[in-house]
């Protein structure tokens, strides 16, 4: 029995790419492991985002290869392959192969090729790639990630994913619509749709609006999210869609970046600050309750202090509800390493201390106010600490239930009873039929 071991790194988009590496290798007779002494095949899906996850996989490799053994194969796939491609041949010399995200249909002969000690790599843009004959191996699990675009032709002067993703491309609706009903056959309840800009999404005869309609349309399909959209594609039909459709969660995670227009510009989001809070302002009027969560970034090259006040008002202006913040790192092989004016590490690390804070403090009065509120939460796992579990609202609130493990997959209604500020407690007043096993 062949056995393989993968360690994934980065989005939504890596976790339902190992899925998919699990249903290439399984047709190969491949079983999971997790265990790395175990396996004959060892594999890194990683990110490429940020420099310091490609150091983490950098050094994780160092310790991964000492489980290779002879007839072992150690292989690195993803975005930071993609980016790097041969040269991470060259910087870690016990990887044997090296594969970008649209060579996985090629992963098995690419293992064969590696046993017979050739050291490989293979980073091939295939604009017609989607895997729609590769089945995701998945748990028998409540939500599910799906992905319906890759790539992305947007190219902010920060970001490296339209090199190592490729160009944007969308999967057709019927077949979307196809793995949603298989995996609400299973059991699955929620689906998280996946794309770079998933609500630019087009197959050519089918907007995102369509897609929202026909995957919601589902039976079986209790909870539909996606990420992550970008600003200016939330057209009028889509917006309609979402208010229309039962499923659709009532929370967007919605990128700004920045609240200045000059380093909007800059970073060539297309948009402006006045037209990101339109964004939103029709959003909250389409959809009542609805929460939002964000990213944002500091110290981007020129950012003056002035234009970091703005990006603190525009938090405030927008009302997050969450935010993942970052100092802004350079990425080789982004138009933004030609930019002048980067800024210095203090002063950087000191914005993003200040932006936590204003999220932070933001994020606990809003929640403050919700306690009390009677909600349904769908329990998705153990929490890190104690013996209590973690459920998540329809709003993507995350609340810590006493309920045994029985009680993973179900949907209860619930009363928050505090909270820390980030994460609520609950008290389960009305549970409702298990999802996994009906």
């Amino acid at each position: 029995m062949k056995r393989l071991y993968i360690e994934t790194y980065g989005c939504q988009m890596n976790v339902a790419d190992t899925e998919l590496l699990l249903g290439v290798f399984g047709a190969e007779g491949y079983v999971q492991t997790e265990r790395p002494e175990e396996a004959d095949v060892l594999l890194v899906n990683t990110c490429a985002v940020r420099e310091n996850a490609e150091q983490r996989v950098i050094g994780r490799l160092g310790e991964l290869q000492r489980f290779k053994g002879e007839a072992g194969v150690l292989g690195v796939v993803g975005c930071m392959a993609q980016r790097l491609g041969p040269k991470l041949l060259e910087q870690v010399p016990r990887v044997d192969l090296v594969a970008g995200p649209d060579a996985y249909r090629n992963l098995a002969q690419l293992v064969n090729q590696a046993r017979s000690g050739e050291r490989i790599a293979d980073t091939e843009f295939r604009g017609w790639e989607h895997y729609e004959d590769v089945p995701s191996v998945r748990e028998n699990a409540a939500s599910a990630f799906v992905t319906v675009q890759r790539g992305c032709d947007y190219k902010c002067t920060f970001c490296i994913v339209p090199y190592t993703r490729g160009p944007e491309r969308s999967r057709k609706l019927e077949d979307v619509v196809r793995e949603v009903r298989m995996l609400a056959e299973r059991g699955t309840s929620e689906v998280t749709l996946l794309g770079q800009t998933v609500n630019s999404y087009h197959d050519g005869r089918n907007d995102f609006a369509d897609l929202l309609h026909a995957v919601g349309a589902v039976d079986g399909i209790r909870r539909l999210r996606f990420t992550s959209p970008y600003p200016t594609d939330f057209t009028d039909r889509v917006i309609a869609a979402m208010a229309a459709v039962p499923a659709v969660c009532e929370h967007v995670h919605l990128p700004v970046q920045s609240g200045s227009n000059a380093v909007l510009r800059r970073m060539l989001r297309r948009y402006t600050r006045e037209e990101y809070l339109a964004v939103v302002a029709r959003l909250r009027a389409a959809i009542p309750g609805i929460t939002f969560s964000t990213d944002i970034i500091v110290g981007f090259p020129g950012e003056t202090e002035a234009q970091f006040v703005e990006t603190l008002s525009l938090v405030e202006a927008a009302q997050f509800d969450d935010a993942y913040t970052f100092r802004y790192s350079v990425r080789d092989g982004t138009p933004a390493v030609r930019l002048r004016d980067h800024l210095d590490e203090a002063t950087a690390a000191e914005r993003l201390e200040r932006l936590i804070a204003a999220v932070r403090s933001q994020a606990r009065r809003r929640n403050l106010e919700r306690v009390g509120q009677v909600v349904e939460v769908l329990v998705e796992r153990p929490a890190r600490r104690g013996n209590l579990l973690l459920g998540r609202t329809r709003t993507n609130l995350l609340v810590l239930l006493e309920l045994p493990l029985a009680a993973i997959g179900e949907y209860h209604q619930v009363q928050l009873t505090g909270s820390t500020g980030s994460t609520f407690t609950g008290q389960v007043v009305r549970p409702q039929l298990a999802v996994l096993g009906t």
